[in-house]
């Protein structure tokens, strides 16, 4: 984390205050939370997939997730209300930082036939979304033991209020954009 947040201080801070003019030091944008969430339908059927889940998810992030319940029955998909279908963690401070940190400069570098992540994933308010289709990028899943591949949504909030000053923020951090 130490790393990161140097990084933070002494590069990003000056790179947007000059991009951007800003007059203070608290105007500068920076990561507030990270949303790891992994929607398992398949959880309907089969209540081991939720259990892999929650124990990938666990290695992943260093934090326990909270089991997410259906909130509404729907006869289409024989889902009832209050049956458990996926698993979501909020990371913040140090965690949020080792968590961005390994996902930036280990996971994503491994993903097959990667040429950069898509900018067009900003909601608008300068918070930015991406999806990943395979837990096991992650160097703390072990390849062999892995029963279903499971995707997972990664949300990273920011103080920042356009998605022009996240994007410069997340890029000057590492996030390797597609041009």
């Amino acid at each position: 984390m130490e790393r990161l947040r140097d990084l933070y201080l002494k590069e990003v801070i000056p790179a947007l205050t000059k991009q951007f003019n800003y007059r203070n030091v608290m105007e500068v944008p920076k990561l507030e939370k990270i949303v790891v969430n992994m929607g398992l339908g398949k959880a309907i059927q089969n209540i081991k997939i939720l259990d892999s889940a929650v124990e990938d998810l666990s290695k992943i992030v260093g934090q326990r997730p909270v089991i997410k319940k259906a909130r509404k029955s729907i006869a289409t998909f024989k889902l009832r209300e209050g049956m458990s279908i996926g698993c979501a963690v909020t990371l913040r401070k140090q965690r949020m930082y080792e968590f961005f940190d390994r996902l930036v400069n280990v996971a994503i570098p491994r993903i097959r036939d990667f040429r950069g992540i898509s900018q067009k994933s900003f909601d608008g308010m300068g918070n930015f979304s991406m999806g990943i289709k395979e837990q096991y990028i992650f160097p703390e899943i072990d390849y062999d033991k892995v029963e279903h591949v499971l995707g997972m949504n990664i949300a990273i909030v920011t103080t920042a209020k356009t998605d022009d000053e996240a994007r410069e923020l997340l890029r000057l951090m590492g996030v390797p954009f597609r041009n």
